[in-house]
């Protein structure tokens, strides 16, 4: 299951890969090294296994198709 959550007003979106994630469920956030040329940061939250869990992504306008955070 997949989730995409997006805020307007901070321009963040959240995407949820898997079963929704339980309170402390992140054992650590990873940056990604994106180049200058893209607006946007990435981070990855992973679990303790080192299991992807979902994807935080700011500056969601312009990193993510506009119909993708339409309706949300």
């Amino acid at each position: 299951m997949r989730e995409l959550r997006y805020d307007p007003e901070v321009d963040a979106a959240y995407v949820t890969i898997g079963a929704p994630i339980v309170d402390g469920g992140v054992a650590r956030t990873v940056p990604v090294d994106l180049p200058d040329s893209i607006a946007g940061e990435l981070f990855l939250d992973f679990d303790e296994h080192g299991h992807l869990l979902g994807v935080e992504v700011l500056g969601a306008s312009a990193l993510l198709r506009p119909e993708l955070l339409r309706g949300r």
